[in-house]
């Protein structure tokens, strides 16, 4: 660090700290020494006297001293003094001139830190204190590289702040930017606009980086001057030229988009646009076959998309004004860049043709508007179809195995391409039909002797159809006839020319995912059933050598099931054999890979539930072959659990955990095959289902993995409430005994709903059990909430904020389920305890769904046990504590009206008002005028008005009412 006459007015040591190497106490010190400099009314000169003098040579005391300035500049420019805002201006200036005759320029850090302070110097002083600011800047720099820089970076630094839309700003930021703007379009812009130029045409052959740079520029402001300034032969001519140099071909094409971008005139707009492609065409830029620069064209595919779309507005706009001729004008403009358009859509740089895609939509948009299309429309219509379909092509790089950044890019490319394609569909249905059906009847003739990437788009083509064509719940085989022949002539094709044989993963991908989006077909035409079946069942379905086809063939082969379950009666029994080795458990132990995954036997079990439960063998057969299902997972299930207990390595009982797990999980499956029409009852498989939850249900004692299994037999018990009915009522009690034993606060949370579950179906039949489970599960509440936890522990607070919403939902349960018995039994102090701390969540914790829920709970017991014949002390209750809470929750700090969730809670309050008033009557608005408004200070006034409201019989009145209130009382 080289230092020469400030020594004894820069602290040195403080100064070592800035170095990214210096240790943590010298960093200390210079973070120290930074605040003390920043927040003194006058030491910070020594930094401005460091800068214009050049004192420092190290970068990292340069950006220190810049930083110090900035904030003066930003936070206490008010504060300082005129001869210190002078020093400000002077130090900058003379920065600036050091730099015009420095041999080297300063790094990009410290000349981009230098640029924010000019620019945050300019906007504090430019309508006030400097406004020759830009004629002293460009006085001083001329066309010194150098000070070119500084300044072009400052202006971007100004656009950033000023004008840049994505930044929000305060109002009066705003009203400051504007009245800036104002007075640089009044004052500078032209000069700054001939600077620009002079720039340009100085630099272009030898400083292209200045070049770029004053490129950016132009851009940035042309979307707010005048762009006549820009927008002439002189300027135009010039940005064409460097359209011609390899090193600013890019920029220029970014600079034209934002001139072509900038709102205007629908009219001048298409003058704009056409003036300049008549420029670009006979300058040769439209040859873009000849173009072998992909970077280059990639700007200039996103030019012709700006252009496009800016002539798209253009017609829109004036078709909405009624301007028959200019609308006309326009539209031709746009059908003249459409064959520009379809050269790039089509070139073979996905990012080129992908640029294009918005243009391309937005024309198809203009011709669906249209009442009629012209035969060159047609044709036009028919190109994009073309080269969306040769786009939508996979290359022969595609890794499928692998998929990396380059295959996820090209589908996201694919559904651009797909918006098209529906769109395509929405202007002419019948041309898009035509040209699938001409693809895919030609490619799957000669399927054998195609590429995979022929193959695969034929039948891909097939399957975006049915969304492009859309038909009410898939029903794409009724209705019109032209459609729905060629599309049962495409799918009869399909299933019978033997591409399902195809050998490669995405052609056999395509084939399962087409088959069950069109699974109707089947239903018109079922003699393919026998063909199709097999081809999911064998090497080219679930068993392919590939593990991504088997497992989305489980998934699709179950939904395939689903839709044509009345057509597989012939079939099911020979499918459960032909699958069995599909169903088993893979043990713990077993080294080999599994053909699927447990998550893709779900799907297997779940099939192989609704071939036995929609079958039409008779009740005895459905019997057998479901307990021929579930037998094998009970034995294995047994000899499992019994085997955790003893196993002590912790690896080795996770997975045999897990395995347990799999087995209650595919057994819950099956059960998804029963509905309100085939009940577990009348499929005689009720037994069944019992005997699985007398195997279960003792994993709820196995002392090791108690998550885990916790978790699966309550998710099997949730599905047996809903399928066993009464039968499962025997098995709840202990289930409860076991999962209230040793509980964390996340076990309560998942235990309650399936308590609420019973308690919601079942009713008074488990008023008993509820009498008795109620106290045993709250005090396991309140013991969970009342465990410490550290203050920093967000999980922990969030799980007890959740077991909070669970136990309050579960008091609602019970409050609302018309059982006043449960509760009314637990004793006095028991009960008195419950409701207090419904009190309390409606008060004390700021979560607007608990509290909610609090107020719902209250008004229920308002109604339960208010009223002349209510429970004894309750009419106290009410007054001391529910009253009360109906006002303070809403008047806390922490309630927000903004809040959606917090209106939700304020009406639940103000429901809850209502109810006591109801039971209540006239008792109740006399305690609220004269007693408890009169403890809150309100005037006798508004007391008054809110009781004469609360007795109006429309509550949406209250509710409006309370609502104003509230608010005008946190004001």
């Amino acid at each position: 660090m080289a230092c020469r006459s400030v020594a004894a007015v820069m602290d040195e040591q403080a100064l070592l700290g800035l170095n990214p190497n210096a240790d943590a106490r010298y960093r200390q010190r210079a973070m120290a020494y930074f605040e003390q400099l920043k927040e003194s009314q006058d030491a910070w000169e020594v930094c401005a006297q460091a800068l214009a003098k050049g004192l420092y040579s190290d970068d990292h005391v340069k950006f220190f001293c810049f930083q110090v300035l900035e904030h003066q500049i930003k936070y206490r420019h008010g504060g300082l003094s005129g001869t210190q805002q002078q020093l400000i201006r002077e130090t900058l200036m003379k920065w600036l001139q050091m730099q015009l005759m420095s041999g080297h320029p300063e790094k990009v850090f410290i000349r981009n830190k230098a640029a924010q302070v000019l620019a945050l110097t300019f906007i504090t002083e430019y309508l006030t204190l400097w406004p020759k600011f830009f004629f002293d800047v460009l006085t001083l720099v001329g066309l010194n590289p150098h000070g070119v820089d500084i300044y072009l970076r400052t202006l971007m630094a100004i656009d950033a702040e000023v004008v840049d839309r994505d930044i929000l700003h305060a109002p009066e930021e705003t009203r400051r930017n504007t009245l800036i703007k104002d007075a640089m379009r009044e004052q500078c812009i032209p000069s700054l606009v001939e600077s620009w130029f002079q720039i340009l045409h100085t630099y272009q052959h030898t400083h292209p980086e200045l070049t770029c740079q004053c490129l950016e520029v132009v851009g940035a402001y042309v979307s707010w001057i005048e762009l006549g300034l820009i927008a002439n032969e002189r300027f135009v001519n010039l940005l064409l030229s460097h359209m011609s140099v390899d090193e600013l071909r890019e920029e220029a094409c970014d600079c034209l988009l934002e001139m072509v971008n900038k709102g205007m005139d629908p009219v001048d707009k298409t003058k704009l646009v056409e003036s300049l492609c008549q420029v670009l065409q006979s300058a040769g830029f439209f040859n873009v076959d000849q173009e072998d620069d992909v970077d280059f064209l990639a700007k200039f595919s996103r030019l012709v998309n700006g252009m496009g779309q800016s002539l798209v507005l253009s017609w829109t706009k004036l078709v909405k004004a009624g301007s028959v001729k200019d609308a006309s004008d326009s539209l031709d403009a746009l059908e003249a860049k459409v064959a520009l358009m379809l050269r790039l859509l089509v070139h073979q740089d996905d990012d080129i043709s992908a640029n294009v895609v918005g243009f391309c939509y937005e024309y198809l948009h203009v011709l669906k508007q249209l009442p009629e299309l012209s035969e060159h429309q047609k044709s036009n219509v028919e190109a994009i179809m073309l080269a969306v379909i040769k786009k939508l092509t996979y290359d022969e790089e595609y890794n499928f195995e692998n998929e990396g950044e380059d295959e996820a890019m090209f589908v996201e490319y694919r559904k651009q391409l797909k918006m098209l394609l529906d769109r395509l569909a929405q202007v002419s249905p019948e041309l898009l039909l035509e040209a699938v059906r001409r693809v895919f009847t030609g490619t799957m003739r000669n399927w054998q002797s195609a590429t995979f990437m022929e193959v695969e788009v034929a039948v891909r083509l097939l399957y975006m159809l049915g969304e492009a064509l859309p038909a009410s719940h898939g029903a794409h085989f009724s209705g019109d006839t032209v459609k729905t022949g060629a599309l049962q002539d495409m799918m009869r094709t399909l299933v019978t020319c033997g591409v399902s044989g195809y050998q490669h993963t995405s052609v056999s991908l395509e084939f399962f995912e087409t088959v069950v989006r069109y699974d109707k077909f089947f239903i018109v035409e079922p003699q393919h059933i026998p063909n199709v079946l097999m081809a999911f069942l064998d090497h080219r379905g679930l068993r392919h050598n590939s593990p991504k086809v088997r497992s989305r063939v489980a998934y699709l082969f179950s939904r395939f099931i689903k839709t044509l379950h009345k057509h597989m009666t012939a079939f099911i029994e020979d499918i459960l054999t032909r699958i069995q080795d599909l169903l088993e458990l893979a043990p713990p132990e077993n080294g080999s890979v599994a053909p699927l995954t447990n998550d893709d036997q779900l799907f297997m079990f779940e099939l192989a539930g609704v071939l036995i439960v929609s079958g039409e063998s008779p009740v005895e057969r459905k019997q057998a072959l479901m307990r021929g299902l579930l037998v094998p997972l009970m034995d294995a299930f047994r000899l499992l659990l019994a085997k955790l207990p003893v196993e002590t390595d912790e690896e080795r009982q996770a997975a045999v955990a897990d395995c347990l797990s799999h087995a209650v999980g595919f057994a819950s499956r099956t059960s998804k095959a029963f509905s309100n029409k085939q009940t577990v009852k009348q499929c005689g498989c009720t037994e069944v289902y019992r005997d699985c939850l007398h195997t279960f249900l003792p994993a709820l004692s196995c002392p090791v993995q108690r998550g885990v299994l916790r978790s699966c037999v309550r998710s099997f018990l949730h599905r047996m409430i809903i399928c066993l009915e009464e039968e499962v009522l025997p098995f709840i009690p202990a289930a409860s005994e076991h999962m209230l034993k040793d509980c964390e606060a996340k076990d309560l949370q998942e235990f309650i709903p399936l308590i609420s579950q019973i308690t919601a179906k079942f009713k008074r039949q488990v008023s008993p059990f509820l009498q008795q489970v109620f106290m045993p599960l709250v005090l396991a509440i309140f013991e969970a909430l009342a465990r410490p936890a550290e203050d920093n522990d967000q999980a922990a607070a969030l799980e007890k904020q959740m077991l909070r919403r669970s136990y309050f939902s579960f008091i609602q349960t019970v409050a609302g389920s018309g059982m006043n018995e449960v509760m009314a039994n637990q004793g006095a102090e028991n009960m008195e305890r419950v409701v207090f701390t419904i009190i309390q969540g409606a008060v004390d914790f700021p979560d607007p769904v608990a509290q909610k829920t609090c107020f719902i709970i209250l008004a229920k017991l308002v109604e339960l046990w208010g009223g002349k014949d209510g429970t004894v002390g309750f009419t106290d209750f009410i007054y001391k504590h529910i009253v009360p809470a109906c006002f303070l929750a809403p008047l806390k700090p922490t309630f927000d009206l903004s809040d959606a969730q917090t209106v939700l809670m304020l009406s639940e309050a103000v429901i809850t008002l209502k109810t006591i008033h109801v039971k209540q009557g006239a008792e109740f608005v006399h305690f609220l005028q004269h007693d408890y408004l009169p403890s809150l200070h309100v005037s006798p006034d508004i007391a008054q008005e809110m009781c004469h409201v609360l007795q109006q019989p429309d509550v949406k009145v209250l509710k409006t009412y309370m609502k104003a209130f509230f608010q005008q009382a946190k004001l």
